[in-house]
């Protein structure tokens, strides 16, 4: 049976998590199975501070439950909520989105920017950057307008308002690589991403890769064959 990686959506919308799965399937290209699991004290979509900081004593009551029978975990919200707490509990390489794709984007010393719709979380994201030792590379956030929640709720108008913000980083800000800064936008950076010569980095295909590397290293692990 082919090892799975464990995604926690901290959102609470299925339809999300579905998704997320989704794109966390392709992006193993079969490498590794891919298992969701949902919040189910959280609000649909987190958009602030409270709800972020709230929905991290689920996420670690969902890794810690199901940690022993994954070879990995994801952490599929952009602020990265339980993951210090979620390492220190389980044996398995646990990644989140924000630290996998600004990591990723980094790379080569390279200028990165976020683009995301949740405008409340811009301090959570830059408190990211700073904690994982990228804040001489990062150029900050830019954000759509209007409210996250309905614009989420229409992928079209999502995806063209992400390329403004993603022009905005780039031109204005000088980022050489621009992250969509969440999970519920996994469908939409993969369309952005085929739109800038400018790399947009999807985080979630860059945690499934980043967990893939470290369950790689991880000896005691089972591997996929």
């Amino acid at each position: 049976m082919t090892p799975h990686i464990l995604l926690i959506n901290p959102n609470s919308s299925e339809t999300t998590s579905d998704m997320m799965q989704a794109i966390a399937l392709r992006s193993a290209a079969e490498r590794l199975d891919v298992k969701a699991v949902t919040a189910s004290r959280s609000p649909a979509m987190i958009v602030t501070p409270e709800q972020l900081t709230a929905s991290a004593a689920q996420v670690v009551e969902l890794g810690t439950a199901h940690g022993r029978d994954c070879a990995g975990i994801i952490v599929s919200a952009f602020g990265d909520p339980g993951l210090a707490e979620l390492r220190r509990k389980v044996a398995v390489p646990v990644v989140g989105i924000c630290e996998a794709s600004m990591i990723e984007a980094s790379q080569g010393g390279k200028k990165f920017g976020v683009a995301t719709s949740t405008p409340d979380l811009i301090e959570a994201i830059d408190q990211r950057a700073h904690d994982l030792g990228l804040a001489h590379l990062y150029t900050g956030v830019r954000c759509t307008e209007g409210d996250p929640v309905a614009l989420s709720s229409n992928t079209g108008l999502l995806t063209e308002a992400l390329a403004g913000a993603v022009r905005a980083c780039i031109e204005l800000d000088g980022a050489e690589a621009v992250i969509i800064g969440g999970g519920p936008l996994g469908q939409a950076a993969d369309q952005l991403r085929q739109i800038f010569d400018t790399p947009v980095i999807g985080p979630i295909p860059s945690a499934v890769e980043r967990v893939i590397g470290l369950i790689g290293q991880d000896t005691s692990v089972p591997q996929a064959v």
